[in-house]
């Protein structure tokens, strides 16, 4: 029982550790969105 547990946990870390190897050679493309904000023009007013 002890031998079988010990296999699945191997198994998890193998897995594990394959997958942040994926994810680093190939990383995700992150999502961009472009934001445009307007300021009012009073903010910038001097004097």
């Amino acid at each position: 029982m002890a031998r079988l547990f010990l296999f699945v946990v191997l198994l998890g870390l193998v897995i594990g550790a394959v997958g942040l190897a994926v994810m680093g050679a190939f990383p995700p493309e992150p999502h961009t969105q472009q934001i445009q904000k307007v300021l009012p023009n009073d903010r910038f007013q001097h004097g």
